[in-house]
C-alpha cells in the first residue's frame, strides 16, 4: 500500500480512491486516519481478488446498473456491492484478515 496525496483527482465529497496499488487521499491528515485508510485497504484486497482489471469493469458495471435503479449518482455509488462492503466495514481494523474470499458477493 502507497498512499499518496492529492486535492485535484478527488471529485468533490471524496476523500480518498484507491487505485491499485496506491491509496490517494485528498489531503496529509487522511494519511492518519485509520477508518479511511481502512475503508480503501478493503478496496485494495477486492481489486487483487478480481485482478485488478475486473474490479474496474465490474464497478463500473454495477455502477451503471444502479445509477439506472436510482437515478442519483450518490445512492448509485453507495449501493455498490465493493462500496457496501467497504462501508459496512470499515471501523473493524481485522475484517481484512477474517474476511473471506469475494466478500463483496454478499452485498450485492
Amino acid at each position: 500500500m502507497i498512499v499518496l496525496v492529492n486535492k485535484f483527482l478527488l471529485a468533490k465529497g471524496f476523500n480518498g480512491i484507491s487505485l491499485w496499488p496506491f491509496i490517494i487521499v485528498k489531503n496529509k491528515s487522511f494519511k492518519n486516519d485509520p477508518v479511511l485508510l481502512n475503508h480503501e485497504k478493503i478496496h485494495l484486497k477486492q481489486q487483487v481478488e478480481m485482478l485488478i482489471v475486473f474490479f474496474y469493469v465490474w464497478y463500473g458495471i454495477e455502477f451503471g446498473i444502479r445509477y439506472l435503479q436510482y437515478k442519483n449518482k450518490f445512492l448509485a455509488y453507495r449501493n455498490i456491492s465493493f462500496e457496501k462492503e467497504a462501508y459496512r466495514n470499515e471501523l473493524n481494523m481485522n475484517y481484512i484478515k477474517d474476511r473471506r474470499f469475494w466478500g463483496f458477493l454478499k452485498y450485492l
